[in-house]
């Protein structure tokens, strides 16, 4: 791959100057707090879908913050001596963070866009010129190695991925390195791959520009860095998973047939995976005519894990391909050629008996289980970020059930989580509710319905009595055989245990 034509990238060998500007950028409150305090919500919004001109109308003065807004989020040249008030101008031009146009101004040479930390820390995630995010008018740059930062798809990743102390993390894919970033603070050892080694490059930059410890930094695809003894305790993905006919942009379209990118991400996973490890990726899938989804997805998971897949969104194919298309901003090119790049688009769906293509999450974690727990669901509503700690819990109760044949099931004892509420609907002014709504408020913000004895079970759970005792006693006021009821329900409390509603007791 040849990226001769993008811009001369600022050297990575170069630690104090990378240091020199974050003081600097610091120092003038160049941080997400600041952005928005600056600029007011919908400006700062408005950058986040690439449109610009609040933002400058917002930074018409003349203070080191509007200065470095101007510079390096909205890409502005400024008068040199206006910017070396606020930055080392020499430091930054030769180490190449800037650059001398026009004689007697300088311009960024990269984006650098702050990010908040989970723990309030500022960091500053850095991308190619006017590749900050994607967004509806389309990327600045359809250069085949061009580097984006931070967008929906990074975040969410960074939100779902669980976060916990280990000794070795593995980014593949690292791109402009926010998952790199994330996993440097709870990870002894990052080891972050890129098929573009200007992401690598790019991925250095930023965990510099952000304080952080350098990664291990490799180019190749998918697990081909990767030596044949090395196993992780943590593997995160946001790969190209984009289902595409060809491969035109590195950064999204993987460049194998269908979402076999994606299958084979996942499949490959388990051997890397050390005991109780976790693999967090982001996908898309075919749902094609005659097979049901679900089954795909289950037949993606390596032996020896656990996998809980949740899809998030689907779009017919016509959707898919103008979201696609309008992110690479072919809708702004010339007409015909859109057109054809659509037609092929859907010629490959047409050839694949592809009807729509799924999004979601997909975690996998190493277990030693005979009987290892795959759940595949949908779930398009609002959920709470971060999940880390709700997909984490997610594998402890299904530890936690795994142990428990039914006849334990009903000796444990259960409370009903926190955030939890019951909602009766029905008609107005009628004797009894046409059904009842467990809701969560918390986390996966699940709502699920229940009938008479799952509701009066889940009210009651406190912890105090035991699964079995609290069905005889709605057995008796039901006037229901216990032994029945007791029959009846373990797949019901055993449901409502796996999806957060109730929670164990030791």
């Amino acid at each position: 791959m040849s990226n001769s034509t993008l811009p001369t990238l600022p050297a990575t060998d170069r630690p104090e100057a990378a240091a020199r500007l974050r003081d600097a950028l610091l120092g003038a409150s160049f941080t997400a707090d600041g952005l928005l305090d600056l600029l007011g919500a919908p400006a700062y919004a408005a950058l986040a879908r690439s449109e610009t001109v609040p933002a400058l109308r917002a930074t018409r003065g003349d203070t080191p913050l509007e200065t470095l807004v101007r510079l390096f989020l909205l890409q502005q040249p400024v008068p040199h001596a206006r910017v070396r008030h606020v930055l080392p101008v020499a430091a930054c031009v030769e180490s190449g963070w800037l650059a001398t146009v026009g004689g007697d101004e300088v311009a960024a040479t990269v984006d650098v866009r702050p990010y908040g930390g989970p723990g309030g820390e500022d960091w500053f995630i850095v991308s190619d010129l006017g590749c900050a995010v994607g967004g509806a008018g389309g990327i600045a740059s359809r250069e085949e190695g061009v580097v984006l930062g931070v967008g929906g798809a990074s975040t969410t990743l960074a939100g779902i991925t669980v976060r916990t102390p280990v000794a070795a993390a593995l980014d593949l894919g690292t791109g402009s390195g926010i998952q790199a970033l994330h996993a440097a603070q709870h990870a002894t050892r990052v080891t972050a791959t890129d098929v573009n080694p200007r992401a690598l490059h790019i991925t250095a930059l930023t965990l510099a520009l952000s304080g952080a410890p350098a990664a291990d930094l490799r180019e190749g695809s998918l697990f081909d860095p990767v030596r044949d003894d090395e196993t992780y305790d943590l593997i995160v993905s946001n790969p190209p998973f984009v289902i595409s006919p060809g491969a035109r942009l590195t950064y999204r379209d993987g460049g194998m047939g269908g979402d076999d990118l994606c299958r084979s991400l996942v499949q490959e996973a388990g051997e890397r995976l050390r005991e109780g490890g976790f693999a967090q990726f982001l996908a898309n899938w075919q749902h094609v005519e005659g097979e049901d989804w679900q089954d795909r997805l289950r037949s993606w998971v390596p032996r020896g894990c656990d996998a809980w897949i949740v899809q998030r969104e689907v779009q017919d194919v016509t959707q898919y391909a103008e979201l696609w298309l309008r992110d690479a901003g072919d809708h702004r090119g010339d007409p015909a050629a859109y057109e054809a790049l659509y037609d092929a688009w859907l010629d490959e769906f047409e050839a694949r008996k592809v009807k729509a293509v799924g999004f979601g999450w997909i975690t996998l974690r190493r277990t030693d289980s005979d009987a290892p727990s795959i759940t595949v669901e949908e779930w398009p509503h609002p959920v709470e970020q971060p999940l880390g700690d709700t997909v984490r819990a997610h594998f402890d109760r299904v530890d936690q059930l795994r142990a428990l044949d039914d006849a334990a099931l009903l000796a444990a004892h259960f409370r009903l989580a926190d955030e939890v509420i019951q909602e009766q609907v029905g008609l107005p002014g009628a004797e009894d509710p046409e059904h009842v709504v467990l809701r969560q408020h918390r986390g996966m913000r699940r709502a699920t319905k229940v009938d008479t004895v799952g509701a009066g079970f889940a009210g009651v759970c406190d912890g105090s009595l035991s699964a079995g005792r609290i069905l005889d006693a709605i057995a008796q006021l039901v006037g229901e055989d216990p032994v029945l009821l007791r029959d009846r329900t373990p797949a019901q409390i055993r449901l409502l245990v796996e999806q957060g509603f109730l929670e164990p007791v030791d």
